[in-house]
């Protein structure tokens, strides 16, 4: 323990790592144990870290230790380093979703100011069919508890409990609408700070998170859905330990989901005449028609239930063994993690974020959408709306205060922020934030599973509104669907024009090819890979209002099925009124401008990533005046027209719009999964060792491969594909032994799809133990 003083400890030598220990000064809080294989760094704040869904991570400086697990008095972390991640612990940091934790919130900082919300809500048309308006039916409601399972990978079993509400008065079997909850603490006694442990202790209640979505399942069972929200405590209380594994609990949250379908399966055949009570007084479910919706942590989870239930997860990993006896039609992910970086690319979702966001702050469910691109077929709709003055933990009734069975907080963690704090006339209220939440999943469901068209509008970046979710501001913006590519910014992507350049979203802050955005949800790091390949933007800026910027793909485009542009584009706080035409040019040199657009920044808080591109729709109208061949559509020009002189905005992409919304066509994709491996450093030479991957299913396709230095944490990135009939991809880590001591280290291994594959466990590691 120190006072903050130089924390560079040299490579062991003959003395052993209790030297190193001995001569390593931390700051206070902070502690540095020996450990059989590294080290045990620990750190114990002032005010125990309330469980959360956002991951917590050790720094030091940008460099990335690892996520910690608890410490066993739930009061600190814990994580175990290697000798080489021991030589240089300076500028210690605890984060979690980008935002820090072991410093106090600044309570006067804001980015933004007051400024008022981009597009109020009133403003926007109302959509002809509002999914938030109740239906019909009359509800039922009740619960069932089945025998535990165990899962792989938890020391204990795992709850099998289920919140079923269902109309009444309906024919035939009816769509089955299953919810996940997120991470929350999971035991609760009286007014006292709720705990995190499983089973609870004697005089401790379970949390019951899983009752928190009364009014999404309400509304939904008054329109004919079956609805079932199930509990997972037990998950909560043994995801929260370090790497491995790096999922976050994401396989155990898939097994879980895909227990219950199963045995909605069961009771919707042979087996329903042993189903619980509520389960028989409900409709029979259509076991095709199957919509997830998940919260936070829980949205990653069923996100992942959507990708094993196309293609299986390794037999060792799977919770879950049993015939899929069921077809999701699409996913509703509320404020949701997704630590992977690898969603379901050909399963339609709807993704809400909330703009005051103070767990999952770095707004990292907008990969849902951008992290699609490419890597399916393109037809399945991914909607992401904004939701301006949500929270985090409002969603949840169990989870807000003054109307949940336990001690309950608001996520926020400023005070003093005037755009998110409680009291703050931009934040909504927990009964509006709920209507938001029920209506937008009510969409999902309606767009999806019932397939009505007529609401589509709420989630593509059309401009329109629910009344239902009046006053509340919700902007919505899209990638897939009836959209082809014009130009996703990659590589190959030519840029003229004055200032404006192609940048990598995740690099260095040093690095002159950053975008230079911390603040975008777009630019979340896929950690603790950095720099990412493959990942870029265009920054576009002010300086010569009234130059053009060109934007070429490699080679033209069609957009002769298309009738409009639809890009999106982020304009960071302290923009306003930042205008600009929109042009397209034909291989000919033949150009067009088709309109001009205005973009409005969003208000900034201190504590959440709020630059968040909004759609621009651009009618094609003028493009057919000037007689563009629209099948060869080579460059896209965007034009500075108004705005302060420090204005910018960073591209996103570009698509060709039409409405309606194609059947997605989701296939079973070839699958990769990485595993962890330990070797022995050795005396002399170098071995090449093979991280374990495996590969499932069938077909062809591409993914990235990165590889972070331990030394460095330069991550370096490789394109492999995936042959037909393979059964493993080569990931090759080449280690030189010697004789020093103190040089044990861990590889971190991670893959990311690029076309055609499906991925399931996205980190891999490959431990080098020293053995001098």
């Amino acid at each position: 323990m120190g006072g903050g003083g130089a924390a560079w400890a040299a490579p062991a030598d003959g003395t052993g790592r209790a030297a190193v220990v001995a001569r390593t000064s931390l700051p206070d809080g902070w502690n540095l144990t020996e450990a059989p294989s590294g080290f045990v760094l620990s750190w114990h704040p002032d005010q125990p870290v309330r469980t959360g869904d956002a991951a917590v991570e050790f720094r030091a400086g940008e460099r990335l230790l690892g996520r910690p697990g608890t410490t066993a008095d739930q009061r600190g972390f814990q994580l175990v380093i290697d000798d080489v991640a021991a030589r240089d612990l300076t500028g210690l940091q605890v984060r979690a979703a980008g935002r820090r934790l072991d410093i106090a919130v600044d309570s006067t900082a804001s980015r933004g100011g007051t400024a008022p919300p981009a597009r109020a809500a009133a403003q926007l048309p109302a959509n002809p069919v509002d999914p938030g308006v109740p239906g019909p039916y009359s509800t039922l409601s009740g619960e069932y508890a089945l025998p535990d399972v165990q899962l792989p990978g938890f020391a204990v079993p795992v709850e099998m409990r289920g919140y079923v509400v269902a109309p009444q008065g309906t024919s035939g079997q009816r769509p089955l609408v299953l919810i996940l909850h997120g991470r929350h603490p999971t035991c609760y006694q009286g007014t006292a700070e709720p705990t995190t442990v499983w089973p609870c202790p004697s005089g401790w209640n379970p949390l019951p998170s899983h009752r928190g979505y009364e009014r999404i399942q309400q509304v939904l069972a008054s329109q004919g859905y079956v609805t079932v929200s199930i509990s997972a405590n037990a998950v909560n209380a043994q995801d929260g330990s370090g790497l491995p594994p790096q999922d976050a609990g994401a396989q155990a949250r898939s097994s879980l989901v895909r227990l219950h379908l199963g045995r909605w399966a069961d009771w919707a055949g042979s087996g329903r005449p042993g189903a619980p009570d509520v389960v028989r007084s409900a409709p029979v479910p259509n076991m095709s028609n199957v919509l997830l919706v998940g919260h936070s942590r829980g949205g990653e989870g069923v996100s992942r239930a959507a990708v094993d239930s196309l293609t299986r997860p390794p037999a060792a990993q799977d919770g879950a063994p049993g015939t899929v006896s069921w077809q999701i039609r699409g996913l509703a992910l509320i404020a949701p993690s997704i630590y992977s970086h690898n969603p379901a690319p050909d399963v339609p979702s709807v993704t809400i974020l909330p703009s005051c966001d103070g767990d999952l702050s770095d707004l990292q469910g907008q990969m849902y959408a951008d992290a699609t691109r490419g890597v399916g077929r393109g037809f399945a709709l991914h909607g992401v709306v904004f939701a301006l003055g949500a929270n985090h933990n409002y969603f949840n009734t169990e989870w807000t205060p003054g109307l949940s069975v336990a001690k309950s907080w608001d996520d926020y963690p400023s005070p003093h922020d005037p755009i998110c704090r409680t009291a703050a006339p931009t934040r909504l209220t927990p009964v509006q934030q709920q209507n938001v939440g029920a209506t937008y999943v009510a969409a999902a469901a309606a767009t999806f599973v019932a397939g009505n068209d007529q609401v589509r509008p709420l989630l593509d970046g059309s401009g329109f509104r629910a009344p239902s979710t009046d006053p509340a501001t919700v902007l919505s913006h899209a990638v897939g669907g009836n959209r082809t590519r014009l130009l996703v910014p990659d590589a190959s992507t030519v840029v003229s024009g004055p200032g404006a350049r192609l940048c990598e979203q995740v690099a260095r802050s040093s690095t002159p090819a950053w975008c230079g955005n911390s603040n975008s949800p777009h630019f979340v790091p896929f950690a603790p890979v950095v720099p990412e390949a493959g990942r870029y933007a265009v920054e576009v800026p002010w300086t010569s209002p009234g130059s053009p910027v060109t934007l070429r793909p490699p080679a033209p485009v069609s957009l002769s099925n298309a009738q409009s542009v639809a890009l999106r584009a982020a304009v960071p706080y302290g923009s306003p009124g930042t205008r600009f035409d929109v042009a397209i040019a034909d291989s000919a040199g033949r150009q067009a401008i088709l309109g001009t657009t205005t973009l409005e920044p969003f208000p900034a808080p201190t504590q959440t990533s709020d630059d968040w591109a909004q759609e621009v729709r651009m009618p094609l109208t003028n493009a057919w005046s000037a007689g563009l061949n629209l099948n060869a559509i080579s460059s896209l020009v965007l034009i500075p027209r108004a705005g302060e002189s420090w204005a910018r905005i960073w591209f996103i992409d570009a698509w060709g719009w039409r409405s309606g919304t194609p059947a997605p066509q989701a296939v079973s994709l070839p699958r990769v999964d990485l595993g962890e491996r330990t070797v022995q450093e050795g005396n002399s030479g170098t071995v090449t060792y093979q991280v374990p991957a495996t590969v499932s299913g069938s077909g062809t396709g591409q993914v990235r491969v990165f590889v972070v230095d331990p030394v460095t944490q330069v991550a370096t990135a490789t394109v492999v594909s995936v042959a037909p009939g393979s059964t493993t991809i080569a990931i090759p880590i080449a280690v030189t032994g010697n004789t020093q001591p103190g040089d044990g280290r861990v590889y971190v291994v991670a893959v990311k799809a690029v076309q055609g594959v499906s991925v399931g466990d996205a980190y891999g590691l490959l431990t080098v133990q020293d053995d001098d």
